[in-house]
């Protein structure tokens, strides 16, 4: 559940909270990778309990959050940069157009708004949580 400035929360059901963080390498041929990556990905179990089936595979939903955080250098210090992240702009632009690559195969999409204060809740079964890089 997703809940931002206050404003009506947004569900899914059985799926996936992808957390997306865009860096100043990424352009229109990652996010088309990254949409891939994001419907493909082998996550889910299937009924031997195998990690065989993707997110298009269970018609599963997807929360879509911007979160430039997750963009950050942690290699060295205490301290995170963020001078691997994109500018706020062209994050944001590469953002929408992954919503809108993903919303005409997944109508249910749901997404944060990039710049906003929000409040996720979520389940994690597994746990079961990966980094995927475009």
């Amino acid at each position: 559940m997703l809940v931002t400035d206050n404003t009506k929360a947004k569900k899914i059901g059985r799926g996936v909270v992808a957390l997306v963080g865009v860096e100043k390498t990424d352009n229109q041929t990652s996010v088309r990778r990254m949409a891939e990556r994001l419907t493909g990905y082998r996550i889910f179990p299937d009924t031997d309990g195998r990690m065989n089936l993707s997110l298009h595979d269970i018609g599963g939903d997807i929360l879509l959050v911007p979160n430039f955080t997750v963009a950050a250098d942690t290699k060295k210090g205490t301290r995170a940069g963020f001078s691997t992240a994109a500018e706020p702009s062209e994050g944001e632009r590469l953002f929408l157009e992954l919503a809108e690559l993903l919303s005409g195969r997944f109508p249910s999409l749901q997404t944060g708004h990039f710049g906003a204060d929000m409040q996720i809740t979520l389940t994690n079964d597994g746990p079961v949580t990966f980094i995927l890089d475009s």
